[in-house]
Formats: C-alpha cells, structure tokens, sequence
C-alpha cells in the first residue's frame, strides 16, 4: 500500500468506484487526501470526486494520453475540493536526483516492489512498451 491506509482496485468491484470509496471513506463525505497515478482520465474524475468535502485534496500525478480532459461538475471544486498536480513529487531534479541515487544505492530507499516487468536485448524495448501500454506493468526494466 505504500504508506496508503486503503487502496481499491476497481476490478474487485461491480458497483461505480465514486461509491465505492465514498462507502469506505470514515464521513462518508471523501477522503481528506486521494491520488491518481494511472493517468486513466476516469480514475482521476473518481480521485477528484472522493475527496473530502470541504477540505479534501486531490493530486493528479499519473500523465494521460495526449488529447484526453477530464470532466467534472463546477459543484466538485464549489463544495471546497481542490485539484493539482505533480511532476516527479514536486522535486528539482537537477539537485535531488543525485541525492536520491545516493539514498537507493545505500539501501534507505526500496524501488524492487516497483518494477513488475524486466525484459532483456533490443527486443525487449517493444516487450516493456507493450506491457506498459497494457495496463497490467507498473514498471518495466529492459537490460541491454
């Protein structure tokens, strides 16, 4: 769950995802915080729906593909949700991607869990992108 106190995955559901984390949120109002990392435009109008009333944040962090918007009601943002964005979690990475190396390398920060695919040669670029366009890779590794 990567620090996550829940996470749902659509497919072990039949009713509407909006439902069903508005059943699982503690006020049955949202989440104080949701998350999109699919780039799925339906998942992020679910990720900006379920969160809280009032308060609640939404962080879009998965990339759509080209050409595809999100609708929602103007009520969404109305009610107090707010809606942003993030490219590589707001860091700078001429400055951190060295420090993150660093940390990776030392063993502070764990990336195995994240790669799901690991193909090898030439040939396995078309395998990894093909898997990433499937929706079933998180990440793929290909090893020359």
């Amino acid at each position: 769950t990567l620090g996550c106190p829940a996470c749902f995955n659509p497919k072990d559901h039949e009713q509407p995802m909006q439902q069903v984390l508005m059943g699982a949120s503690p006020t049955g109002f949202g989440f104080d915080y949701t998350f999109d990392c699919t780039g799925n435009t339906d998942v992020m109008r679910s990720a900006l729906e379920t969160a809280h009333r009032g308060w609640g944040e939404c962080c879009l962090i998965g990339v759509a593909a080209s050409g595809k918007e999100i609708s929602t009601r103007p009520f969404q943002f109305i009610t107090g949700r707010k809606c942003g964005g993030t490219a590589f979690g707001g860091w700078k990475t001429r400055d951190a991607i060295p420090m993150l190396v660093n940390k990776m390398q030392k063993g502070e920060i764990v990336l195995d869990h994240f790669i799901t695919h690991r193909f090898s040669g030439v040939a396995g670029t078309n395998q990894a992108l093909e898997a990433l366009h499937s929706g079933d890779c998180l990440r793929a590794v290909v090893t020359y």
